[in-house]
């Protein structure tokens, strides 16, 4: 009973933030998801990672070695879903990018910290900046067919991730006001995205759910099982090993929706994964953080 109690605890504010952003689209209010997303993730998210690793005081050998087994795990999944896409007939440029890589912002952060407070969302905090930096560069490789991977270092989180990591390695600290401006301003950024989030799907409209249901399912248990095996591999334990499989596994982030409406690819198709993968993500978060809490 304790262990259904914390899993509610962790999951009600997520469900509930994303559940005010769908109703407010749904009742007919504006909502601007370009500028909420650009307010996010060019201001509020950059502070809260450079704040949550300069104020970490988890082992800087431990996020690298997290780092490490991020960068193992996604490895791993490109070749298991290139195949899996490839004995499926189905086109790599439109799937291959949404089935590696989860929504370890939106939903991602908020969880671990919700469920393994401050040290996991530093963890949690390192997994994302994987993420963000692969899904910038190999990520919109995949989508567009192309592109430059100097451009991820025009990105403001990867500029806050190295800042944040070297006054961490150095074990700098900010002027007091200093850090509780940028505090302030980090705090946006977690309610934001979830809203934003609810909103996202919301909007969605995918014509066929049969076909997402199955690669979801597929996805959900492939992500989580590399997870556990890298995470074991590279000697992960406790909250670090947690942490890292609750963000390897998240559902398939709106950002792929984006890009492949931005690049050509079969936008209808990636919003019938985010919107299953993030329903199916209703019962495979309680029941993934049930056994690992």
């Amino acid at each position: 009973m304790n262990v259904i109690l914390t899993v509610l605890q962790t999951i009600a504010p997520v469900f509930l933030l994303g559940a005010v952003g769908f109703v407010w689209v749904r009742i007919g209010l504006e909502y601007k998801v370009e500028f909420v997303t650009r307010l996010a993730m060019t201001l509020s998210v950059p502070c809260l990672i450079f704040v949550a690793l300069m104020k970490t005081r988890i082992d800087p050998a431990a996020l690298t070695t997290v780092s490490l087994a991020a960068c193992a795990a996604y490895a791993a999944l490109t070749v298991i879903f290139w195949a899996v896409l490839r004995l499926g007939g189905l086109d790599r440029r439109t799937y291959l990018a949404p089935m590696i890589f989860g929504n370890t912002g939106n939903l991602g952060l908020p969880l671990a910290l919700f469920a393994f407070g401050e040290a996991g969302f530093g963890y949690a905090v390192v997994i994302f900046a994987v993420m963000a930096i692969l899904s910038f560069t190999f990520g919109l490789w995949l989508v567009s067919g192309g592109g430059s991977p100097a451009r991820v270092l025009r990105e403001p989180m990867v500029a806050a991730t190295l800042l944040g990591g070297l006054f961490l390695w150095q074990g700098w600290q900010t002027p007091q006001w200093l850090t509780n401006t940028l505090e302030l301003t980090g705090q946006m950024a977690i309610p934001m995205m979830l809203i934003t989030l609810g909103v996202a799907i919301a909007r969605l409209h995918p014509s066929h759910f049969l076909p997402p249901l199955g690669l979801s399912l597929v996805r959900v248990a492939i992500c989580t099982a590399v997870a556990w095996a890298v995470g074991y591999g590279f000697g992960l334990e406790g909250v670090a090993l947690a942490v890292t499989i609750l963000q390897i596994a998240t559902p398939v982030a709106v950002t792929s929706y984006m890009l492949a409406e931005k690049y050509g690819a079969d936008a209808d198709a990636v919003a019938g994964l985010v919107v299953v993968s993030t329903i199916v993500s209703v019962v495979s978060i309680p029941a993934t953080l049930g056994f690992l809490v």
